[in-house]
């Protein structure tokens, strides 16, 4: 898994450094300081994971994170001395949030995490070339909304609700109403990124933080996971530690 570390702190950065040649399935490809050197590495290598940091010159981590807008952009993993910014952070899709000084085993962990992640896609992407599906799949789906019709980026859904003929699309910046169903939703929503986990209920992978008690938590909202989609669903948090 190739990577790349994003932090104006030396010390810090010989701290993933150090991690990272400790992990045998890490690559670190390079270190940067600032954001706009990060950006002439992603245009150099195919990088998978990004150790960011936040309080950056020039521009900072978050609002670097937001230009990463394609579906394929390397998964966050941040790396800060504040905990202040946990929440935005999961509203960016980040997959993890490290605060330093970051012990090694909580750095593996979330590390792992990545790993796991990655070769998911992996999966995915060699099952959907068996069954000879080599078109390229769209990034985007297109909802009607009252008189207007909106484009809508699957990396920025966090989940989707239905409501009888209705369903609600909820991003970090907005609910999109829209007459439909979930299964027609369903079936126009990339299964390497969605799952159904409750029959009103729609979430996104990677915007996955927490979970308790069998309810998956996007800041005030507790989703529940229904009973006949409990098992798959924890099946995959079993095994990639989501």
């Amino acid at each position: 898994m190739n990577c790349i570390a994003v932090d104006d702190e030396l010390l810090a950065l010989n701290v993933i450094k150090d991690f990272c040649s400790k992990i045998p399935f890490i690559n670190l490809v390079d270190t940067c300081s600032n954001a706009m050197d990060a950006v002439k590495l992603l245009n150099e290598y195919k990088i998978d994971l990004i150790f960011l940091d936040i309080q950056m010159p020039y521009i900072t981590g978050v609002e670097f994170c937001k230009t990463l807008v394609n579906i394929n952009s390397p998964l966050i993993i941040f790396t800060t001395a504040y905990s202040n910014h946990a929440l935005e952070g999961f509203e960016l899709n980040a997959l993890d949030y490290l605060v330093k000084p970051i012990p090694f085993e909580r750095f593996f962990k979330a590390a792992n995490k990545a790993y796991e992640f990655v070769e998911l896609k992996k999966k995915k992407g060699q099952i959907l070339n068996h069954d000879n599906l080599s078109t390229v799949q769209p990034d985007h789906i297109m909802i009607k909304c009252e008189y207007s019709t909106v484009k809508v980026n699957f990396d920025s859904i966090i989940y989707i609700e239905g409501l009888k003929d209705y369903i609600k699309i909820f991003t970090a910046e907005k609910m999109l109403l829209t007459k439909s169903t979930m299964k027609n939703i369903e079936t126009k929503l990339p299964n390497n990124i969605f799952m159904r986990v409750h029959k009103s209920f729609i979430v996104s992978l990677p915007k996955i933080y927490k979970i308790e008690n069998n309810r998956i938590i996007f800041g005030d909202q507790r989703i529940p996971v229904g009973e006949q989609y409990k098992k798959v669903f924890h099946q995959l948090i079993d095994e990639y530690r989501l």
